[in-house]
């Protein structure tokens, strides 16, 4: 299954460019198990972000930002096969849970119940 690791990037960040960079590690953090499971990770931002600098903008605080980084996501989801949502208040995420419910994919909350998940999965371990 091709998963959308979806969880705070921007938000509670006030645009703190290690704030935010702390979130998407955070985010990263979940890409190695998920992809141990037998699964392929997707983050949002690994798209948006570039797709942002190439057009010129000069980060998501950019009025360009708002035509890339959310329209992003609804796009991959029309890709991705679920969702695991990581704890933190987010705007984005919680858009992106609305948008997988709508569109019958499952939304995990936890590694643990993402199918084919197994202890251990993080490093370089398996």
């Amino acid at each position: 299954m091709l998963i959308l690791i979806a969880g705070p990037y921007r938000s509670g960040t006030g645009d703190d460019p290690d704030l935010m960079a702390a979130n998407l590690a955070r985010l990263e953090e979940a890409a190695w198990p998920i992809f141990r499971a037998g699964h392929v990770p997707m983050i949002g931002e690994w798209v948006a972000l570039p797709v942002l600098r190439s057009a010129g903008a000069t980060g998501v605080t950019d009025p360009l930002a708002a035509q890339v980084m959310y329209p992003t996501a609804e796009r991959l989801l029309r890709h991705c096969d679920g969702v695991l949502r990581l704890p933190g208040d987010s705007t984005g995420a919680d858009q992106d849970v609305a948008i997988a419910r709508d569109r019958g994919l499952p939304v995990w909350y936890r590694l643990e119940d993402v199918p084919g998940w197994t202890p251990g999965a993080g490093g370089r371990e398996g």
